[in-house]
């Protein structure tokens, strides 16, 4: 088994969409990002390379590529899971703590736990979304950014789910 620890921030700028575990959110503002800013799917694919020891984002997916603009997080995600599993590796499990002061996240967690779920090919009871507030503090208390932290574990993949 492999553990892996991701992360991302960004910051809210008015104008863009604002996607949370492939789920977009009606808001005014959104990740300021190259793409579309996702940082719980961009938290667990950082964990998932991580995990698998196969770098990080930026190594990837630069943001000083073209290709990614404005791109899909959940595309950018299956690719992930491919690079993982050609390491022979699949996911067991994954826990994500989202930081954020709005939107509320309990009214669409199990939508963002069923796509995440469905994208990282295991069973929603095997995904797990907190949310957080920063009770006013630091830009996340002030509503000028988003934050999520991802840990997963990976398993070889002949082995029995």
């Amino acid at each position: 088994m492999r553990v892996g620890i991701g992360y991302d921030i960004h910051r809210l700028r008015e104008g863009r969409r604002l996607v949370l575990g492939g789920i977009e959110f009606p808001t005014p503002v959104g990740c300021d990002a190259h793409s579309d800013g996702d940082v719980v799917l961009h938290a667990v694919a950082d964990a998932l390379l991580g995990a698998a020891a196969l770098g990080d984002l930026g190594e990837h997916f630069p943001d000083t590529d073209e290709a990614w603009r404005d791109a899909d997080s959940a595309g950018i995600l299956a690719r992930v899971v491919e690079m993982v599993a050609a390491r022979g590796l699949r996911v067991s499990n994954v826990d994500v703590n989202l930081h954020a002061e709005l939107p509320k996240i309990a009214p669409r967690r199990d939508e963002m736990r069923l796509n995440l779920a469905s994208l990282l090919a295991v069973s929603q009871d095997r995904v797990s979304i907190k949310a957080r507030t920063a009770e006013g503090l630091g830009p996340i208390g002030r509503g000028e950014a988003l934050e999520a932290h991802a840990v997963v574990l990976l398993e070889e993949a002949d082995s029995e789910q």
